[in-house]
């Protein structure tokens, strides 16, 4: 951490500022807690302003406002739901909701909000049992009781209600006297950190050491999260979906850095940005977090992310900067928030998107092969796919805003993420303080701070400098400071006087990050730009509540383009164009910014075989000879179609004369996967199980190295079957995409089942068999499997048979890429070697 101490400047005469109506501070980390620990503000001393407060109020006359009448359910939020008494089952729908709901109605001081939220909070404040259980009584399940006790702790801070404390404390006691009995399970085991993260807070308020033998159960009942985000073990539990299911990944993230403040070992301080680490290796977006549909898909531009993953993933940032004060904790937050975030909902929050993709060129009802699959799941409306969404989505903003400034032990304060906004608190110990920070950031560089005291106060002030801006500066009262660099936090110690203003300034440039098939995105800051399809909305239903519809999204406008990026500086092939700051930047043709780039179509891009989706990104770079023309991006949560994961546009080049890919350090570069899932163990690559999965395309799960194209060639693998099934390599390989026969090109399997080997291609979507042969194919031991492919001649050898087991004859395919396939069966792959002849 960056720190500077400035001298003491002269008073600045000024106006007196109003009697500011701060609240007292959240107790810090009491002993035997980790010290140096941030912690938020009362929720309600952060006023959103500007294009920030917009998207609240768009929340309140939206979705947030208006889920009562949308769902009115006695299993949603019905007068009959159990949360209010009675006999429906709404489980963790409206502790959901309540969450989001009283962080919006405080950070708004909305009235009407406010008062929706307030007959919860009562009915759950009485519904307290003599041993201390609250909740619906039929409800057997620690898990929704976790959201509602973040809801009432929102709740407390913002009202000082003398109920809840005792009422958290005997709900604590009665957890703990009962855990033993009552194991956490399924959600609740996976999603312990939040209970744990209450258990912290109230005991630095009660100071009762029973909550830290609380902690430590939590911690030794619940997923071993810190080893799985260690060692990229989320796929190791078979069956068991919880590991792996991306929002139980996100909302576990902050795990480690909960528990570090109990037990601070440096495993456990890492763990968090270890896991971020291998999820963006081998599941990341451009957006800036892991694809999951709804478990860890892969890197493919065609894989999404679900609206919860995004708010849990915020809040585990949100929760880990107040442990881990890096700079990149608040760089990763704020592109989630200004980019996966807007762009699951619709452009006036009536409606959102259960997932989102990268590349998303239609929103369109159809099925697309994810392992959990929806027929609405990309479309905009306000019950698109699963039912948690619709109700876990209101936190996103608020909780976003109530984290940005944080308070230090040492009575200062830490400014962790940007925007718009005013900051009422105390610092010094009891001196009340007014910042109001003017700015449009992200889509300005500029940032003004300006204080309000009633009296000098000396005390610390951090500011995050982004990892991304050159050569950034800062100015106070004029005059730039000196040790200001990119990515640290920057500590002025000092005594702050009224009117004393901090001029912030974070140049942005446009830079490009490597994507999957070697595509690339493009940023200018901490926002992602995608290309401005224009579109038309096709209404599909109107819902009783007036003003809410589902509708399909269908573009009238190409979107089949690769970049034209030649080896010039980037930020002179790209032109910035700034327009009037508009009340909601996130509408893409008001966007105050907008980039101009060169770029040409690519006519053999188009739609895949669901016609639901397009195929993955082609692998750069792809020829084309089409015409240049000036394409324009917008921010990425500007539109619900895009694409952000672009060709480029050049002389193809692939691996063509050899490969060889042990696996040795992790899942391949440049291998994607498409449909089921695929993971790394012990040196070997995994097809996964894909137990409670739905959709088409966990039969024929395929791992493609799409960098490749092989004409004539020998090529082997080791394949050992584990499960009954078939699974196998794949050669010639064109267009894959996710479903067990969308593909061009062939594969051989060794099938356990019907004990054969068999050779076959994929063309139109149907699978035919070329040939066959008995092979007596035994579960978990190894086969080397070896095909020797010239012309139109394949000839198939297993564990270096001198005769080749099975020969065939076909000219379909004359080239292509090569992958590994599962068929109904967990495999093992090792030793992939290829050679041309």
């Amino acid at each position: 951490m960056k720190r500077v101490a400035i001298p003491l400047c002269l008073l600045i005469s000024g106006l007196s500022i109003p009697y500011l109506q701060a609240q007292s501070l959240t107790e810090f980390n009491k002993t035997p807690l980790k010290k140096e620990v941030y912690v938020q503000l009362p929720i309600g001393s952060i006023k959103a302003k500007g294009w920030l407060l917009k998207q609240l109020e768009q929340q309140r006359d939206g979705a947030t406002g208006m889920a009562e009448e949308l769902y009115p359910e006695k299993d949603n939020l019905g007068k009959s739901n159990d949360w209010l008494g009675g006999d429906g089952n709404s489980w963790e729908r409206v502790p959901y909701y309540v969450k989001g709901l009283v962080a919006l109605a405080y950070t708004l001081d909305d009235a009407a909000l406010k008062a929706k939220a307030q007959k919860y909070i009562d009915w759950t404040l009485n519904s307290q049992q003599p041993n201390g259980l609250f909740g619906p009584p039929k409800m057997k399940d620690w898990w929704p009781r976790m959201p509602m006790m973040y809801a009432l702790q929102s709740y407390y801070e913002a009202t000082n209600d003398k109920r809840v404390i005792p009422f958290l404390s005997r709900y604590f006691k009665y957890e703990l006297a009962n855990l033993d009995a009552d194991p956490l399970k399924e959600w609740g085991k996976a999603r312990a950190g939040d209970n744990m993260e209450i258990a912290i807070w109230l005991y630095n308020k009660t100071g009762d050491k029973d909550l830290l033998k609380l902690v430590e159960k939590l911690k030794q009942q619940a997923y071993p999260w810190i080893d799985i985000y260690t060692n990229n073990e989320f796929y190791f539990y078979g069956d068991d979906f919880q590991p792996k299911h991306m929002v139980n990944v996100a909302q576990a993230l902050k795990f480690p850095v909960v528990y570090a403040q109990l037990n601070n070992l440096p495993a456990n301080r890492d763990a968090l940005l270890k896991g971020i680490q291998h999820i963006m290796h081998d599941h990341g977006q451009p957006e800036g977090l892991g694809s999951g549909t709804e478990f860890l898909a892969g890197t493919s531009s065609i894989e999404g992310v679900e609206t919860c993953t995004v708010v849990e993933w915020m809040q585990s940032l949100e929760t880990a900067a107040k442990v881990i004060h890096e700079a990149k904790i608040g760089d990763q937050l704020e592109k989630v928030a200004f980019n996966a975030l807007p762009a699951q909902f619709s452009r006036d929050f009536k409606n959102h998107s259960y997932y989102t993709l990268p590349n998303q060129v239609q929103s369109i009802y159809g099925d697309h092969g994810f392992n959990q699959d929806y027929s609405s799941g990309t479309v905009s409306s306000p019950y698109s796919g699963f039912g948690c969404c619709r109700y876990n989505m209101h936190m996103g903003w608020p909780y976003f805003v109530k984290s940005s400034v944080m308070a230090t032990p040492d009575r200062g304060l830490a400014v962790i993420t940007y925007g718009p906004m005013e900051i009422e608190t105390l610092v010094a110990g009891n001196k009340k303080i007014k910042i109001t920070e003017e700015t449009n950031y992200p889509f300005e560089e500029q940032i003004k701070l300006k204080v309000g005291l009633a009296v000098s106060a000396s005390f610390p002030l951090i500011l995050r400098v982004p990892t991304w801006s050159i050569k950034p500066t800062i100015k106070l009262n004029g005059k730039e400071l000196n040790g200001v660099k990119p990515g640290v936090m920057f500590t002025i110690s000092r005594e702050w006087k009224n009117q004393d203003q901090l001029e912030l300034n974070f140049p942005m440039e446009v830079t490009m990050q490597k994507q999957v098939n070697n595509s690339v995105s493009v940023s200018r800051g901490p926002i992602v730009y995608a290309l401005e399809i224009a579109a038309e909305n096709k209404t599909t239903k109107a819902h009783p509540v007036a003003g809410f519809t589902d509708y399909e999204i269908h573009p009238t406008s190409p979107w089949n383009y690769g970049l034209l990026l030649a080896k010039d500086n980037l930020n002179s092939l790209v032109k910035v164009e700034k327009s009037a700051m508009p009340e909601n930047p996130f509408i893409a043709a008001a966007s105050p910014v907008k980039l101009k780039v060169q770029a040409r179509k690519i006519p053999s891009w188009g739609l895949a075989y669901n016609k639901v989706s397009a195929f993955d990104v082609p692998f750069s770079p792809v020829a084309s000879n089409e015409k240049d023309e000036e394409i324009t991006l917008v921010p990425y949560g500007s539109e619900n179609i895009r694409l952000s994961c672009f060709p480029v546009i050049g002389e193809p080049k692939k691996i063509s004369k050899n490969l060889t890919e042990n696996f040795d350090q992790g899942m391949a570069t440049d291998w994607v996967f498409y449909g089921g899932g695929w993971f790394w163990k012990n040196g070997q690559v995994n097809s996964a199980s894909n137990a409670g999965s739905g959709g088409y395309g966990i039969n024929g799960s395929k791992y493609v190295a799409n960098g490749t194209d092989f004409k004539d060639f020998t090529y082997q693998a080791d394949v050992k079957i584990n499960t009954a099934g078939d699974a196998g390599l794949m050669f010639r390989v064109s267009n894959p995409a996710i479903g067990p026969d969308a593909y061009q090109g062939y594969y051989v399997g060794l099938n356990q089942v019907d004990g054969t080997v068999l050779l076959g291609k994929a063309s139109d979507q149907k699978w035919i068999v070329l040939s066959y042969t008995k092979y007596p194919v035994e579960m978990n031991k190894i086969y080397n499997l070896k095909i020797v492919a010239k012309g139109d001649k394949f000839d198939i050898f297993i564990n270096g048979s001198t005769k080749a087991i099975l020969s065939a004859s076909d000219s379909q395919y004359q080239s292509g890429s090569i992958g590994l396939r599962a068929y109904k069966a967990l495999a093992s792959f090792d030793s992939v070697k290829i050679n041309a002849f």
